[in-house]
């Protein structure tokens, strides 16, 4: 949507908005280049992984004996929370991805119940989840991302982002009184949230499929949430 920062530089109004914050978003997201990582969707591309080592070498990591280990000796591994069978096969398929690159990564799979209490006290190492977002963010986005409930019990923002700079651009988007300000807030969010690397994206499908009535008609323009029922109409 136009809320994204995806191929577009930041304008000045965003600039301002993040302000001294500014140094906390990347370069490349900034001037509007940065791109997901694309792989050869093999889960074993050498290429992706010699660029990720490069990248954790960086940050102090050596692969040793195919074990990533940092400048103490310590191997780096972590666990993922699960709680349905669907996520711990993707779980599976990512752990193996993990350990061409001495990564460890074990899997816990628990309860709805169980999982439920240890989001609400961010007792975990990484889990699946997903923040549904409109068209139009609001308030939302303060309990999603905001400083101020990165340790608060039951908040949403399981990521624990303590980020002044999303922190600047979530008061902007409140505070915005015309499109184009709130459009410039929404877009130094963006920003902010990709370059602070708090997710990684799975997948999604970019067309939904739908079996039809041929007599059914729908408009040729399809909004950016899907098909809407509501304005088809038959022929008969």
């Amino acid at each position: 949507s136009e809320l994204s920062a995806i191929d577009r530089p930041a304008d000045p109004a965003e600039l301002a908005i993040l302000g001294d914050n500014v140094a906390l978003v990347d370069q490349d997201v900034l001037d509007g280049t940065w791109h997901l990582a694309q792989t050869d969707g093999s889960g074993r591309d050498r290429n992706t992984i010699r660029a990720a080592l490069a990248l954790l070498g960086q940050a102090g990591w050596t692969l040793d004996g195919g074990v990533l280990r940092n400048g103490e000796g310590q191997p780096f591994t972590f666990e993922l929370l699960a709680n349905t069978g669907d996520i711990e096969r993707i779980a599976l398929s990512y752990a193996q991805t993990l350990e061409l690159a001495g990564i460890e990564m074990t899997i816990r799979t628990i309860d709805s119940a169980q999982f439920q209490e240890r989001l609400r006290a961010f007792d975990f190492d990484m889990i699946n989840f997903t923040w549904s977002q409109s068209l139009s963010p609001g308030n939302e986005q303060t309990n999603r991302f905001g400083s101020e409930l990165a340790n608060a019990e039951g908040s949403f923002n399981v990521a624990g982002i303590a980020n002044p700079a999303v922190d600047a651009a979530i008061e902007a988007l409140l505070s915005a009184r015309g499109r184009e300000d709130f459009v410039s807030a929404a877009r130094a969010i963006d920003r902010a949230l990709i370059s602070g690397s708090y997710a990684i994206p799975l997948f999604h499908n970019p067309s939904t499929w739908i079996a039809h009535q041929s007599a059914l008609r729908y408009p040729d323009y399809t909004p950016v949430f899907g098909y809407q029922t509501s304005t088809w109409w038959s022929q008969d």
